[in-house]
């Protein structure tokens, strides 16, 4: 039986409430675990928490609570935003799960047992907001490289593990395997960083300066560091290493989907950390940007957070999903504007998408009594137990007409290369033939000229048409926005759809067997409340 496809999010910090930066990365992988759904492969999507550490502590005291309360209490908020954005994750993990804190202590253990782990008196410079350390010659101007605030000196003796006694290996293995870190940009960063040599990493912080994070096992006097203790999240969940045949069932990860902030974190510190446990290596780390106002990162720390709970209450889900996912190629940095994403609903949404379904369901209302006509093109293809629709492709009997032969190919490569951008480019460009069919076709004149048995079969012909390709952008669009899309097939009374993996040689000839047509006949469509209503003009 094949594992299913692991897709994991990065376990979000839970000091403050989420943020768009936090709704991107998990719209992200919900659409690429939508879609391997859509193909009918099993998905296991992973997200979660990660709740340990400095931050953690500091923000739970200043509002004079435990951490576990604290922790406890902001966890919801993270789910209830999964849930307004309709996120299908299949496991949610924090890192104060018991099993999860068992899983890094026997790590540790195993670790201490093949002799990569040390103890040393330090001496360094302290980032409290990236809960670094660093040395002398990494500090710029005097501040922490990563986010550029003020770091403190301390002096104290900590465990380590030897990174640095893999860093020849990492390389050789970034360069051998190009599609472990992508896009190409951020491996080109990482191959940048590994010029200079690695410094082994500190994996502890004494009990006495920080007494929020899972006991380090052979020593309770300190705690464990908090990435240390995130990144295992992505095998504890797979039962590593107590269950080994359970863990053989998920891993490895298919991708790990992060902000380009923590790449470091997953493309070095992770992959080293597995290998020393003779653990095979994810398979892609995928870094997607930062979403920017004023050329400054959206972050909680700058103070200029959007929020993404009140743009859904605005504009919609599917309409928030589909700015994110449209506006920026993954691997890049998106400005975020609301007047942007205003343009973008209108443009794209009410006028593009929206109009057309308004344009098909009212002239089916008007010439056919809100019914699929009997055309001879219907009957057709009811004739057969089933038809073919290529993958992200339209029937075959509208592709070459189209002018669409390399959709198929086109579209496969766009979404298993991670590009959702260009996908629903791809589909965009279906919706604007579609209304430029009914530029030409004019249904309205044929309508008037329904005397003529000719006219009326070309005019049944044409709406059976347009209702097909509007019930297989809505199919294609199942995974970017899933209400609209179930909305519209639910409209079109589509009622049930299977597919299932034909067994092909090649995977980009893959077909979506369904298992009656999507329109029938004599189906009463309706036309419903308009999808995306005009915006009212902002005072």
């Amino acid at each position: 039986m094949p594992k299913p496809f692991y897709i994991t999010t990065p376990l979000y910090y839970v000091n403050a409430k989420p943020h768009i930066g936090h709704a991107y990365t998990n719209i992200l992988c919900d659409t690429f675990a939508r879609y391997r759904r859509f193909r009918g492969e099993k998905v296991f999507f992973l997200t979660g928490t990660d709740e340990h550490g400095t931050k953690i502590e500091k923000a739970a005291r200043e509002q004079g609570k435990e951490p576990k309360a604290y922790v406890d209490e902001m966890v919801p908020q993270f789910k209830e935003l999964w849930k307004l954005l309709g996120i299908q994750y299949d496991h949610f993990i924090r890192t104060t799960d018991a099993e999860h804190k068992k899983v890094v202590q026997d790590i540790l253990k195993d670790l201490e047992a093949r002799g990569e782990i040390y103890k040393k008196d330090y001496r360094g410079w302290y980032c409290t907001p990236c809960e670094s350390f660093w040395t002398d010659l990494q500090l710029i101007e005097r501040k922490c490289p990563d986010c550029h605030r003020d770091v403190q000196e301390l002096s104290e003796e900590n465990y380590f593990f030897k990174l640095s006694s893999y860093q020849d290996w990492l390389v050789g293995y970034i360069k051998d395997n190009p599609k472990f870190i992508q896009p190409e940009i951020r491996r080109n960063e990482i191959l940048g960083f590994l010029r200079e040599p690695l410094q082994d990493l500190c994996i502890t912080r004494p009990r006495a300066r920080l007494a929020w994070g899972i006991d380090y096992p052979s020593a309770k006097e300190y705690v464990v560091y908090v990435w240390f203790d995130a990144l295992i999240n992505y095998v504890s969940i797979a039962k590593y290493p107590a269950v080994k045949e359970k863990f053989g069932e998920v891993w490895p990860a298919d991708v790990h989907v992060v902000g380009k902030d923590i790449l470091r974190q997953h493309a070095v510190y992770w992959p080293i950390m597995l290998k020393a446990c003779g653990v095979e290596m994810p398979r892609t780390v995928l870094a997607h940007g930062w979403w920017t106002m004023g050329g400054q990162k959206v972050s909680k720390s700058r103070g200029n957070v959007v929020d993404p709970v009140e743009l859904v209450k605005k504009y919609g889900t599917d309409a928030f999903r589909y700015y994110l996912l449209h506006e920026v190629t993954v691997g890049y940095d998106g400005t975020f504007s609301e007047d942007l994403l205003r343009e973008r609903y209108t443009t794209g949404l009410a006028n593009g998408l929206g109009n057309l379904w308004r344009r098909i369901a009212t002239m089916l209302e008007k010439y056919c009594g809100g019914r699929i006509p009997h055309s001879e093109a219907l009957q057709s293809h009811q004739a057969n137990d089933h038809f073919k629709l290529p993958l992200f492709g339209m029937w075959r009997g509208y592709k070459k007409a189209l002018g669409v032969e390399k959709w198929n190919d086109e579209l496969y490569e766009e979404l298993t290369e991670f590009d959702p951008r260009l996908a629903l480019n791809s589909i965009w460009d279906v919706i604007t033939i579609a209304d430029q069919t009914i530029e030409d076709k004019k249904p309205w004149i044929l309508y008037k000229e329904c005397d003529n048995s000719e006219k009326k079969s070309e005019l049944e012909r044409t709406l059976v048409e347009l209702a097909e390709w509007m019930a297989h952008i809505a199919v294609l669009l199942l995974p970017f926005l899933p209400t609209t899309a179930e909305t519209i097939l639910k409209y079109l009374k589509v009622d049930e759809i299977r597919w299932s993996l034909p067994e092909m040689d090649d995977p980009k000839q893959e077909a979506i067997s369904f298992a009656k047509p999507l329109l029938r006949a004599g189906n009463v469509v309706e036309r419903g409340e308009i999808l995306f209503p005009p915006l009212e003009e902002e005072s």
